[in-house]
Formats: C-alpha cells, structure tokens, sequence
C-alpha cells in the first residue's frame, strides 16, 4: 500500500478535527503587542475582560490560564476544603472532578440523565448532604445544562445547607458551578452562558471556538449576592500569587510596593493570549453563526440513521462547539469501527467523552462504571465528527457520506 493511499482508497486531502480559526488580524494583534514591549497581565488582558463581560451580559470577568484554573479558584474562593462534598457528573473530561480533589474536597458523581449527556438534576438532589457545598455542571457540546432549575432545586434545600465561608454564607445554599468549558456564546430560557449559573468558567483552549492558545476566564451572575468588584480583586489576587499588586501597577512610578496577603496560585492570562483572544471576540457571532449552518447541513446530510446532538430549539441556542452523533443503540464496537473507518478515509473524528469512572483514576478513588448506566449508555453510542469554521459543503457532504456508508 503507498504513503498516499489507504484500505484501497484514492488519496484525499484530509479533514483535521478541530484546527485553530487563526486569521491574519488575529496574527497581527499578536504582533502588536509583541512588539509593545508589555506581554504579560496588562492592558490587552483588562481590555479582553471587559469585553467577554460585555458579550456574556455579566458584571465583572477574571482572565485566567485555563477552565480548570477558573473552577478550582472559584472552589477555593467559595472555601472549599477537606470535609466538604462537591457533585459533579460521571459524564465530563476529568478537570470537572479533578479540581475538587486538589481543594480535597470529595468528589460525588452523579449519573447522566437518562437518554441525555447532562447531569441528571434529580440525582444531584438525591446527592445533596449537609457536606455539599458546590455542584459543578457541565455543558456539553456547547448546551447549556439547565443551571436555573438546578439552582431552585438547591433552593429548596438550603435549610440543610452549612456554609464554609462568607461567601457560601450570603449564597445561603449549594453554589451552582458551570463548567461552560464549550458554551461562550450560548444561551438558555433567555439567559447567555454567564448569566445562568453562580459561576461560569470558560476556555479558550486551541480547539474551542475562540481561542487564546491556552486560557480561561470566571464570569458570575449580575444577582450575586457579592460587591462585584471586590470579588473580582479576589479572583486577580489569588491568581497571582497573593499578591496585592499586579506587574502593571508595579511598572507605573513609585507603584513597586506590593503585599502578599495569601499564599495564593499563578493563573493569570497574558496580554499576548488576550490580544488573540480581542481578535478573535471581534468575529465570534459570525463565526457561530457559520457553525449552526453547518449543523444544520450535517443534520440534513447524515439522514435518519444517526442523531444529532440538538444545538437549537424554542428553549435554547448552543454554541455549536461539538458535533456529537448518537449511533442509536449500536454500541462501542460499531462505534470504534466506525472511527477507524473514518481515518482510513482521511476524516479526524473523537469520543467526548469516556466516563469518569472508566478512568485508572477514578477507578482508584472507587468509583465503578456499572454505578453510572445512563453515562455508559451514551458512551458507547457517541461519536464526534469535525465541526469548525474551516470546513466547507463539499467537506461536510464527504463525512456524510462516508458515515452514511460506513454505518451502512
């Protein structure tokens, strides 16, 4: 068989999974600031902040190195710690769990809802203990989980609830964490991707939507019961060290004098992440906009036979990050087939995601995979084919086909 041909096939240009949207303008705001001289926190970083606030309808954002540092610093800042339970979902990447273990805090996973990639909203009510101080629910796909009515069900059983700190005391029940890791952009019942949970973490990872190479940011709702500035001198400062001043501050004349007030963490996002990230904000509506319609397309295309993930209805618009395909009851074995079909036929495709508890892991903290059914159900039957602004028609006809026949 030659370099260029594979399982009989012609030779066809490849299709990548989720290569970066980077654009010339994106290049040269880069640039930009690399010839300014200022490249860490500075005034791109605050500029970018003010802008996902603005886009997301919320009050204050904290730029950070990643999701994962958003979620575990909202943990800590809420006072998280030993001897304290947070939920999260069976059906997640590892850094929704993961986060709760470095406050060491327990980890209490909960099933997907049956038929459904989101939690299961009556299981994390079966799951709430006078320890459980924060769920952690995840969009998947760029859906939002439907934060609202977790947040009243929590309501409901705030007269159990026992805060750990100031913060959780003003709450008054169990915080209501998003990890919205895939949903900037999307909105629920009316309400943007920030605006639903407590605390909204997104990433800016190289393969979301919008990217900064690596990068994060924590969003809160306007209601918190929270001085909003003030919370977010919280997020700067346990971003950095502890420290009381950034190095902007500390460039400006006789500014050098600084405080540590906590022996805090390195999480803060630099000017040259946020000049792309700027760039790239400039052109987000349009580029999702570009993304339903090639939902759309995928839908007419693939047929009966497969499932879309549903990323538009009366009740809420996606962000359209995840093309994610139910098999509909075929099972891993088909599934997997189906994957190395695809590479033989130059189509990257993924699994979003494995279960928690199919991890070496979480298998070492007990947790066993028969316990999670509905989450193993959508598993095996799950399979991601490419979704990005760089794809085409004729690009999206040619995955269809080749599942259509595959599948066939």
């Amino acid at each position: 068989m030659g370099a260029h041909e594979t399982s009989g096939q012609p030779s066809r240009p490849a299709i990548p999974f989720s290569p970066p949207d980077i654009r010339e303008e994106d290049i040269e705001a880069v640039a930009e600031v690399l010839r300014s001289g200022w490249i860490t926190t500075g005034p791109r970083t605050k500029a970018f902040e003010w802008a996902l606030s603005d886009f997301a309808g919320t009050p204050r954002t904290a730029a950070l190195a990643s999701a994962t540092a958003a979620m575990e610093l909202t943990l800590r800042i809420l006072g998280v710690g030993p001897g304290d339970e947070v939920i999260t979902t069976a059906y997640t990447y590892t850094a929704s769990a993961s986060v709760i273990l470095h406050t060491g805090a327990t980890v209490v996973l909960v099933d997907s809802a049956p038929g459904e990639y989101h939690i299961d909203l009556e299981a994390v009510t079966r799951a709430v203990t006078p320890r459980t101080k924060a769920v952690i629910a995840v969009d998947v796909a760029g859906i939002m989980c439907d934060h609202r009515q977790l947040i009243e069900r929590l309501a409901a059983q705030a007269s159990s609830f026992r805060p750990a700190s100031p913060l959780q005391d003003a709450l008054g029940r169990v915080t209501v964490i998003a990890d919205a890791a895939h949903s900037l952009g999307a909105s629920r019942q009316g309400l943007c991707s920030g605006q639903a949970a407590d605390f909204t973490c997104f990433s800016m990872h190289a393969v979301k939507n919008l990217t900064t190479g690596e990068g994060g940011a924590i969003t809160w709702r306007r209601e918190l019961p929270v001085d909003h500035d003030a919370l977010y001198t919280q997020f700067m400062q346990t971003s950095l060290h502890g420290q009381t001043r950034d190095a902007l501050t500390k460039a400006r004349r006789g500014g050098w004098e600084y405080d540590v007030e906590t022996p805090a963490y390195k999480a803060n996002l630099t000017d040259i992440a946020s000049a792309l990230g700027l760039s790239q904000l400039r052109r987000y509506p349009r580029a999702l906009s570009r993304r339903h319609e090639l939902v759309s397309l995928y839908r007419e295309l693939l047929g009966d036979g497969v499932t879309v993930i549903n990323h538009r209805d009366e009740d809420q618009v996606s962000s359209a990050h995840l093309l994610m395909v139910d098999l509909q009851g075929r099972g891993g074995s088909v599934r997997n087939r189906l994957i190395e079909g695809l590479a033989e036929r130059q189509v990257a495709s993924n699994v979003h995601y494995k279960p928690l508890p199919m991890l070496t892991a979480y298998r070492r903290l007990g947790f066993d995979a028969r316990n999670f059914p509905n989450a193993m159900e959508r598993y095996e039957n799950e399979i991601t084919l490419p979704l990005h602004t760089q794809l085409t028609e004729a690009h999206i006809e040619r995955i269809a086909s080749d599942v259509r026949d595959l599948v066939g």
